[in-house]
């Protein structure tokens, strides 16, 4: 590579139910296939959606964010006329966000046990220091981070194992309470649906008993005071459907897009410190209960053949599987315990 050729990467995405990169599968990016992650205290639906992603999977996924926002849209028109002008202007806020997303992690959670809101954080984390390769503008772009998109945002960059960490509840884009599950309904899909604010069914029930606020912006802003999450609890058995995305992130130059801020990441990337982690996890047992890695695989390097090699097998693991179960994930397996109220 000449001195001054600027390095090029690969985008791998893997997802597991841990930190340890053995229980990862291939996330097949853009493509109609739904990962399932289970561990001891969940069980997750996992898709991944990547504007221009530069991996070697699916097509680009501007063509399918457009397709899933056309949908949105077309729901939205029927229900336009019954919404109060209120919500309209939510929802239009909703489909313009999903149309600039530069990606979405979208998902379908079921937790094996009950989990307060107030544990459950969402974020990035890392196992290295990252302190000597931040770029110049990073406090500038974490203040306005905080001030503009998520005040609950809350971590140490500087930290030997730094972490930026928010609030689930009030990060997420995009959260829909759902249905009760038993142990011989199927493991939802995630390809075909837009995770859309709200509730489904006794889900519905559940959040206007709650109090959460039906749009997105007041949800996020209700969920921001600790006193309304300690408030709140995911149920064991339950679904809950999430989205979570931004149009700052840019998978495709590395970069992030702020107001009046745009920082690259590519010339501050070395050996110990290239990848993205995103991790849902409860801070008080510590518990994880997703994991969502992103990797640059630098071109040209002894490793890459490695990479390539280990990538299309899972690739071709997944497709394999995923042919041989005709897209389905099978069954949940697992129910909660009865309730004394359930007996009764």
């Amino acid at each position: 590579m000449a001195e001054n050729e600027t390095p090029k990467y690969r985008l791998k995405a893997t997802a597991g139910p841990s930190y340890d990169p053995s229980t990862h599968q291939l996330v097949p990016v853009n493509e109609d296939q739904t990962l399932r992650i289970e561990n001891e205290h969940a069980i997750t639906s996992l898709c991944v959606r990547i504007q221009d992603y530069t991996g070697k999977s699916g097509p680009l996924s501007t063509n399918r964010q457009s397709t899933a926002a056309e949908r949105e849209e077309e729901e939205e028109e029927e229900e336009e006329e019954e919404e109060e002008e209120e919500e309209e202007e939510e929802e239009e806020e909703t489909k313009t966000d999903l149309k600039h997303y530069q990606y979405s992690i979208s998902f379908a959670i079921v937790f094996k046990r009950p989990v307060n809101a107030n544990s459950l954080l969402f974020g990035n984390d890392f196992d290295r220091p990252i302190r000597d390769r931040l770029p110049p503008g990073f406090n500038a772009a974490l203040r306005l981070v905080k001030w503009t998109i998520d005040p609950t945002l809350d971590g140490d960059a500087y930290a030997d194992k730094p972490y930026l960490y928010s609030p689930a509840v009030a990060s997420w884009n995009q959260f829909c309470i759902g249905e009760k599950v038993r142990k011989d309904d199927e493991v939802p899909g995630m390809h075909e649906r837009v995770v859309e604010e709200g509730g489904e069914g006794s889900g519905l029930e559940v959040r206007d008993q709650m109090g959460v606020p039906t749009s997105v912006n007041e949800r996020r802003k209700y969920f921001q005071s600790e006193e309304a999450r300690t408030g709140f609890k995911f149920e064991e058995g339950r679904v809950y459907w999430v989205d979570f995305g931004n149009p700052y992130l840019g998978f495709n130059d590395f970069s992030l897009h702020l107001p009046g801020i745009t920082i690259n990441v590519l010339p501050y990337i070395n050996e110990d410190n290239h990848s993205l982690r995103y991790v849902l996890k409860n801070r008080d047992t510590d518990e994880v209960y997703l994991v969502v890695l992103f990797t640059l695989v630098l071109q040209g390097t002894d490793e890459e053949p490695w990479h390539k090699e280990e990538a299309e097998r899972m690739r071709r693991e997944s497709k394999e599987h995923h042919e041989k179960n005709d897209g389905k994930l099978g069954r949940f397996e697992w129910e909660p315990e009865p309730s004394v109220d359930d007996v009764e």
